[in-house]
């Protein structure tokens, strides 16, 4: 059975309690120092909203349906911006900062612009890409971290830049080849 990789994510950060437990490091998170057990233990944190609001996370009203904001209770730096907001969206975590043009902090950070039209921009850039093993099923999996920084219409004249942390399974043409069986010789 595969399971989808957000509900990996969450069995990962299950089977290591202590990494549950840690206070999360939301600037580690935004700018891609963290892995994908501190993103799935941010998730377990804001499904319930109670502990969201421990961890100083105040929820916003949703402005874009794909997306939701909080308030951080103390404002944070990342990539030389202050700002006091993030937004989550699947396995993305991105801060929400008062920059007009998301250009600069692209060029800054070395990313590769993936669209730039019609008001819409969006920049990104592969940071790790590696073999990992689920420590719950021992399935193969790959580990993906990714720097990105975009626009989006319910946002103007502000920028997202965070990070996406997924596990995801090889393809098939991509998974080891299974071990058979020694031939049985009796």
């Amino acid at each position: 059975m595969k399971l989808p990789a957000c509900i990996a994510a969450l069995l990962l950060c299950s089977a290591l309690p202590s990494v549950a437990a840690e206070p999360l490091d939301l600037p580690a998170l935004v700018e891609c120092r963290q892995g994908v057990a501190a993103h799935a233990a941010l998730a377990v944190a804001l499904a319930d909203p109670l502990q969201a609001v421990a961890k100083g996370l105040q929820p916003l009203p949703q402005q874009n349906q794909f997306m939701t904001e909080y308030r951080l209770a103390t404002p944070m730096t990342v990539f030389g911006q202050r700002t006091d907001r993030i937004a989550l969206a699947g396995a993305s975590i991105m801060a929400i900062l008062d920059l007009e043009d998301p250009r600069p902090l692209a060029t800054e950070l070395k990313l590769e612009t993936a669209y730039d039209a019609d008001g819409k921009f969006m920049a990104g850039r592969e940071l790790v890409s590696r073999d990992v093993t689920d420590p719950v099923t021992g399935e193969a999996q790959i580990e993906s971290i990714i720097l990105s920084v975009s626009t989006v219409q319910s946002h103007p004249d502000q920028t997202l830049a965070g990070c996406t942390y997924s596990l995801d399974l090889p393809a098939d043409d991509e998974a080891p080849a299974a071990v058979a069986p020694p031939a049985n010789k009796g």
